[in-house]
């Protein structure tokens, strides 16, 4: 317990003495000298009223005696020193406490720093990997009761304007080494124009609300203009079609691996009937029948990397693997059931919105049968009415579909569709969009075979583009890299045992102008190689520190 909280403690337990004690002479009082008896409950009432100066009540018409009437005042002058005694011990500190408590308008030189122009749950998933990865931000905040609540709650962060050139200035944006927009897209055009005029040539990241509106914003100045809700489809469709990559249609991000060598990343969901399906990972020998590395598995919205050898690969595993395109064909075919096939309505979507359009689009690219369900009647959507009424539902084939992907906007309306879809048809894949990560272990629970969340998604594609790092998937943030492993060389990926050492997987090794996929235990590793690794932040910074101990390690990717 702190000093403040214990002089608190302290004043009300004398307090609360001495109106007990105010109570007991009060009664004998009144007895003894002004004949008329009270109660405990009468006298604390008459007790409080004078110390409060709140009154006396019918009391006042009786007293007479003069001892009566100078216990009163004793009490008056008792209630008027306990609140002057308040005021410097407690009132005057908590405005003190909360003044102090004020976020910052300026700030100390700084530089290298990721400056975020407002505050979203966007910003609050890159706030996070900045943290983790020990990089400094600075949070301008316009709000001033949110900044004072940042502030008070350790972020780094600063109350003005963002869109204020001397504000910009005041979080020193010309020493930054990205400026971040995250507002409307009205505000975002006036930020990048505020911040390209005092930050030079600092890389200006936006966010878009609507895809429409990037022409202007790449006119106002800004370098990459990104759309969460797009990606955020994208990486739904992606589920579906059993195929990830780090490469978007809108150059948000670029491949890891020059897109000219023979090397992939794949997720892939392990499906009913399939040959490794209900199989521990051990016995599944994906490795000796395929030649791809696996990096890791999404069970349940829950991800393991590496895997253990014991994981059971149920029905809606997703497995996490990199190898050629052959090794990875082989790996779908292992992962797929042998009823599975295509027909008419197999997939469908529900809410044609930004992501369910996106998403309907990628699949309709694919040549996978779609259908589209939406409350409204708009340009692509199949099937017109209410998601959450059965018959809807049933008009758009979801008794006999395969997938179902739910991309409604709101959390509370998505979980309630879910029940319905998993009601009408027990086997299908359900693919869900939330709004907020918070939502996500209520939709598992209410049925949802894989959820990804819009802020998750768009709060690492933005660490990703200003940290310049390669991500293969945005919901579990695993990173490749392309290391160089000095400390290494000269010895067999069996000696070195880098799995169990630092938790990465080597999935291919560079050896001049070739990749060298396959990586059997006795592979040696020989000086000049660099090592293509995955794994998450903290084990490939590990990993790094182990292969490349030199000070330019950190610099090689």
């Amino acid at each position: 317990m702190d000093d403040q909280r214990r002089r608190l403690v302290l004043f009300l337990l004398t307090l609360a003495a001495i109106i007990i004690v105010y109570t007991t002479v009060y009664m004998v009082v009144m007895g003894q000298f002004e004949g008329t008896p009270r109660t405990f409950w009468e006298a604390l009432n008459v007790v409080v009223e004078s110390m409060t100066l709140s009154g006396f009540g019918e009391d006042s018409d009786i007293w007479s005696h003069p001892v009566t009437i100078l216990f009163v005042i004793v009490m008056q002058f008792t209630g008027v020193l306990a609140v002057f005694a308040a005021l410097p011990l407690f009132v005057v500190p908590l405005f003190e406490a909360r003044l102090t408590q004020q976020a910052p308008t300026t700030i100390d030189e700084l530089s290298e720093h990721v400056l975020i122009a407002g505050y979203t749950e966007h910003g609050a998933t890159l706030v996070e990997e900045l943290e983790q990865r020990d990089v400094d931000y600075v949070i301008i905040e316009k709000d001033e009761e949110l900044a004072t609540d940042l502030y008070a709650a350790g972020r780094s962060v600063l109350h003005g304007d963002p869109e204020q050139t001397d504000t910009l200035a005041a979080a020193h944006a010309g020493n930054a080494r990205a400026v971040v927009a995250d507002q409307t897209d009205e505000e975002n055009a006036s930020i990048i124009l505020s911040a390209r005029e005092c930050a030079g040539d600092v890389p200006i990241v936006s966010l878009l609300e609507r895809p429409e509106n990037e022409q202007y914003h790449r006119y106002a100045g800004a370098d990459r203009v990104i759309s969460p809700e797009h990606i955020l489809g994208r990486s739904l469709a992606d589920k579906v079609t059993q195929r990830v990559t780090t490469e978007f249609d809108d150059g948000s991000m670029q491949s890891a691996i020059p897109s000219d060598r023979d090397f992939e990343i794949a997720e892939l969901s392990v499906q009913r009937n399939s040959e490794v399906c209900n199989r521990p990972l051990e016995e599944s020998r994906i490795r000796e029948q395929t030649g791809a590395n696996l990096i890791g598995v999404w069970d349940r919205g829950e991800f393991e990397s590496p895997p253990s050898p014991d994981t059971t690969l149920d029905e809606g595993t997703v497995v996490l693997a990199a190898g050629t395109e052959d090794q990875l064909t082989k790996l779908a075919e292992m992962t797929r059931s042998a009823k599975r096939h295509h027909s008419h309505g197999e997939v469908v979507v529900v809410g044609a919105g930004e992501v369910g359009s996106t998403v309907t689009d990628v699949l309709t690219t694919r040549d996978i049968p779609t259908t589209l369900v939406d409350i409204e009647e708009r340009p692509g959507v199949d099937v017109v009415g209410d998601a959450l009424d059965e018959w809807t539902l049933q008009s758009a084939g979801i008794e006999n579909a395969r997938t179902a992907i739910v991309t409604l906007p709101d959390d509370t309306t998505a979980v309630f569709a879910l029940l319905v879809i998993r009601e009408l048809n027990p086997e299908v894949e359900l693919v869900v969009r939330a709004s907020t990560a918070e939502s996500i272990p209520k939709m598992y629970r209410a049925g949802a075979d894989y959820v990804l969340a819009l802020t998750t998604v768009s709060g690492r594609m933005l660490a990703s583009i200003v940290l310049g790092e390669d991500v293969i998937s945005l919901d579990t943030q695993i990173g490749l890299v392309r290391s160089p492993v000095p400390a290494l060389a000269g010895r067999t990926l069996a000696e070195l045992d880098v799995r169990a050492k630092t938790g990465v997987t080597v999935v291919a090794v560079e050896r001049g102008d070739e990749v060298l996929t396959d990586i059997e235990p006795e592979f040696e590793i020989q000086h000049g190689d660099l090592a293509i690794v995955a794994g998450t932040d903290e084990d490939i910074n590990e990993f790094q520190a182990w292969a490349d101990p030199t000070p330019s390690a950190a610099e090689a990717d």
